[in-house]
């Protein structure tokens, strides 16, 4: 399997250990998920749900243009 260092300082590194560790992963695999977040990104899952929920009546579309009209070839 590929290898890749990286080269943090050690404040850098505690914080890097303290996400992994909060998160229960490993230094690695907290790194690539990180990678590959930054790489691919996503949606979070449910995000499609809160399309049409906010019920606010001053939250409103802007006016339109009004199409116009022209005479045919």
């Amino acid at each position: 399997m590929p290898q890749l260092s990286l080269y943090v300082t050690q404040e850098q590194l505690l914080k890097i250990e303290n996400e992994a560790h909060a998160k229960k992963m490993s230094l690695s695999k907290w790194a690539v998920s990180k990678i590959m977040e930054r790489i691919e990104p996503h949606y979070p899952e449910g995000w499609a749900d809160l399309f049409g929920s906010v019920s606010d009546s001053s939250f409103t579309g802007p006016d339109q243009p009004k199409l116009e009209m022209r005479e045919a070839f």
